[in-house]
């Protein structure tokens, strides 16, 4: 299955790897096995997000040319695209980004955001952990702690990842990783996860009828339970995984078919549109966390061209109709939004193709937050008048961390424990940034 690889030779699997268990095609059994949630964890406290969805720009895009325009720089820095107004007075965005300026009350733009991890793998891993990189600890991603803390239902997987994600469960182990559906939907095409849509042929009767599953899965791992210790306990998450292959409810979820047309519509007919409808049905049906992945920001040479012939394009339509599908659906009070790339790029443009390009550069970026408490349509932080850095202090990935989790109502600074009993808080050095919800 082909991947997205960066500069660096760092490549986006598009599955889920689980050993023997993906080899044999039953990875949502597996799935689930590995992400039970042990203990709910819960905070206690009221809170109005329950649910996020994440949208990871892969390779990093750039600030200057998307929520950071700096039309008084000098041309070496400014770039072509110009800005535009949008339906919140003052603020202003790319104008390739026209239908998320007709929304822009809609979400919160950070600016200011910085780091100093130039590498795509180093960059993602702090950005989606809200921790920096240590050699010796893996932290957990976003999605992992959300549903450790807020597990979801039983017949929904918890945690999904359209088609996949850089978020890992880390020290808290596998069985909060994401469910992987390995590929994106398209349009006029019935979409198959996996283990949800029944391959091969296979109806529910017919599964009903092989004892529950069980039967099934029993005869596929004889001679595996006792040569690896990932199998045990199989029978009971077994169990869960028929519950969701024979759920109505699991399957229209993943079924983007099943939309009403005039819904639909406005996603259009990108994987990345359609991948964000796919996320709104997801969170209506009951999954606590997705995420959707968008692959191509890596623009070392040609931006310019690739953001306003594909890039921004295609964001802008999916992710304003996002926006726009949760509102419509009563969702987007209960949905914690967050946008993020692993770092922005160089401000002053580099010669290496005719188009220009812009390079790594993790000291100045942005992020977008939306639903739950967040109050859309300002603008937090800024940068200097070449979006070099921040003008002022600044935001750290862990504070952007800090703040999404107190829109979902856990306490950022809650103490885990390592399988060695070292405690570790789930954000170690971030502050809540207050104006957001100001």
């Amino acid at each position: 299955m082909r991947g997205y690889r960066t500069c660096d030779g760092v490549r986006r699997r598009d599955f889920l790897k689980v050993g023997v268990v993906g080899s044999l095609g039953l990875a949502l059994p597996d799935y689930l096995r590995l992400t039970e949630a042990a203990e709910s964890g819960g905070s206690g406290n009221r809170k109005r997000a329950t649910s996020a969805i994440f949208i990871e720009l892969a390779g990093g895009p750039s600030h200057l040319d998307t929520f950071d325009l700096k039309p008084n720089a000098p041309a070496e820095f400014r770039g072509s695209f110009k800005p535009i107004k949008t339906n919140v007075p003052g603020v202003e965005i790319c104008e390739h980004l026209s239908k998320l300026a007709q929304v822009a009350d809609k979400f919160c733009i950070l600016r200011g955001v910085s780091h100093t991890l130039a590498a795509h793998q180093f960059g993602r891993e702090y950005v989606l952990t809200g921790n920096r990189p240590l050699p010796s600890l893996e932290y957990p991603g976003l999605g992992s702690v959300l549903i450790k803390e807020r597990p979801g239902t039983r017949d929904m997987p918890g945690f999904v990842a359209v088609p996949s994600t850089s978020q890992r469960p880390g020290f808290l182990g596998v069985r909060y990783a994401p469910f992987s559906t390995g590929a994106t939907p398209r349009a006029n095409a019935p979409f198959n996860v996996r283990g949800i849509t029944l391959a091969g042929g296979l109806t529910v009767a017919e599964i009903e009828r092989r004892k529950k599953l069980r039967t099934m899965l029993d005869r596929a791992f004889q001679g595996y339970e006792e040569e690896d210790q990932l199998l045990e306990g199989l029978d009971s998450f077994s169990e869960r995984a028929h519950a969701i292959i024979t759920s109505r409810k699991a399957r229209e979820a993943f079924d983007i078919s099943k939309e009403n047309p005039a819904f639909a519509k406005r996603f259009g007919t990108t994987g990345f549109g359609l991948s964000c409808l796919l996320a709104c049905r997801l969170i209506e049906a009951g999954t606590r966390c997705v995420t959707v992945s968008s692959n191509g920001w890596d623009t070392h040479q040609g931006n310019f061209k690739k953001l306003k012939e594909s890039l921004l394009p295609t964001f802008d339509e999916g992710f304003s109709a996002l926006l726009w599908g949760l509102e419509a659906r009563g969702l987007l009070e209960s949905t914690a939004v967050f946008v993020t790339g692993e770092f922005g790029r160089t401000p002053k443009i580099n010669k290496r193709s005719p188009d220009g390009g812009r390079d790594h550069y993790p000291r100045c970026m942005f992020m977008l937050l939306a639903g739950g408490a967040v109050r859309g349509g300002q603008v937090v932080g800024e940068s200097d008048d070449k979006a070099t850095q921040p003008k002022h202090e600044g935001f750290s990935p862990d504070d952007v961390a800090a703040t999404f989790y107190h829109n979902l109502g856990i306490d950022h600074t809650k103490e885990y424990h390592t399988e060695t009993g070292r405690p570790i808080m789930i954000v170690r050095n971030g502050e809540v940034i207050r104006q957001v919800f100001g």
